[in-house]
């Protein structure tokens, strides 16, 4: 079977983890990338050998490609993933999937329209303590769930948001809800089900930016279960965790380290063999989290593509975890707790001038 060519749309901070990744892919070869930039491109293209072009519009009409993996920033997402999917290419989208809820309805219209496949990038549910934490989910091993927590505690100065206007603005990046705890907030509905209700309030401390560094919020599960939020990139001065933590009625488990990568409690009262081997495993693993868990995510790309195999995340799971950071959004906006499914006001978040 033919490799799958790949191309790479947007060449700015993360981009790179998607081309080494997928140079290390069997059955994936990339072949190309665009950015409005002509410098940037043109570096990044040199650097992997690939064909440059300086508009999406260009890419589309080259298009000797399969694949398409959008890394321009998320309030651009949209577009440049309806574009694609009208050029008949599959998209791979980074987090978040788009700024507004009407926006992921198109891009999954889109894909639909041109039989395409949209995958939504959420790699850190292939980090291995939380693959552990999952199983014993599924295992039934918590018994009735309590209550669920995110921890995002990192560092963003204001020379990270200088790098480019776009930063931490409202029509194309948010803030600390939408870009950095995304990810977090995902595995958080994952493991403890859909969420009810939320409230939520935002402040922006200590950086010149439209949205905010800092965010708490309570959420109730249609479980019962109860969830608690803390994200903030006003940590100072370096990172200090990125953590999950999953209660229930026969056992606790707490992922911590710097993004959901290191096992600190794994405790059941049925007690397994294999338990103490967990912890131990797991203690810090992956050690490098950068690239590991879009390793994994790739490859399940290139498995459902060439062997039809179930998507981890596809363009509705995108849209369900887009669902829920839009109420957190309207909750801090408008003072009130947000019933998140059948919410149908929209936030600031992906608001254009």
């Amino acid at each position: 079977m033919a490799d799958l060519r790949f191309a790479i749309v947007g060449c700015g901070r993360i981009a790179p983890r998607h081309a080494d990744n997928l140079s290390r892919l069997a059955g994936a070869r990339l072949v190309a990338a665009s950015d409005v930039d002509p410098r940037r491109v043109a570096a990044f293209a040199d650097k992997y050998k690939l064909r440059p072009f300086r508009s999406i519009e260009e890419l589309c009409a080259w298009g000797t490609f399969d694949v398409a993996c959008v890394c321009t920033p998320s309030g651009l997402h949209a577009d440049h993933a309806v574009q694609l999917a009208a050029a008949g290419k599959h998209v791979v989208v980074e987090k978040p999937m788009a700024l507004t809820v009407s926006d992921a309805d198109r891009m999954i219209a889109a894909a639909s329209a041109s039989g395409v496949k949209l995958f939504v990038v959420k790699q850190n549910r292939f980090n291995l303590p939380v693959v552990a934490l999952r199983k014993a989910l599924e295992a039934g091993r918590f018994g009735r769930l309590v209550l669920g927590t995110v921890r995002v505690r990192w560092s963003r100065d204001q020379a990270y948001y200088d790098q480019d206007s776009w930063r931490g603005t409202w029509a194309l990046d948010g803030g600390v809800l939408a870009n950095q705890a995304s990810h977090h907030i995902d595995l958080l509905e994952w493991c403890m089900g859909e969420v009810q209700t939320v409230y939520a309030k935002t402040a922006t401390q200590l950086v010149d930016i439209e949205c905010e560094d800092t965010a708490v919020a309570v959420l109730r599960f249609t479980s019962g279960a109860l969830g608690l939020v803390e994200a903030t990139t006003a940590v100072r001065p370096k990172d200090l965790e990125g953590s999950l933590s999953i209660l229930g009625e026969r056992g606790t488990v707490e992922i911590g380290g710097f993004a959901v990568n290191e096992i600190r409690h794994f405790n059941f009262t049925d007690k397994l063999p294999e338990d103490d081997g967990v912890r131990s495993e797991y203690s810090v693993n992956p050690p490098d989290v950068y690239g590991f868990g879009h390793h994994a995510y790739l490859q399940n790309v290139l498995d459902v593509l060439r062997d039809d195999a179930e998507a981890v995340v596809d363009g509705w799971e995108g849209r369900r975890s887009l669902e829920l950071i839009t109420a957190l959004y309207v909750s801090a906006e408008t003072g009130r707790e947000i019933e998140v499914r059948s919410n149908r006001e929209v936030s600031r978040l992906g608001r254009r001038p």
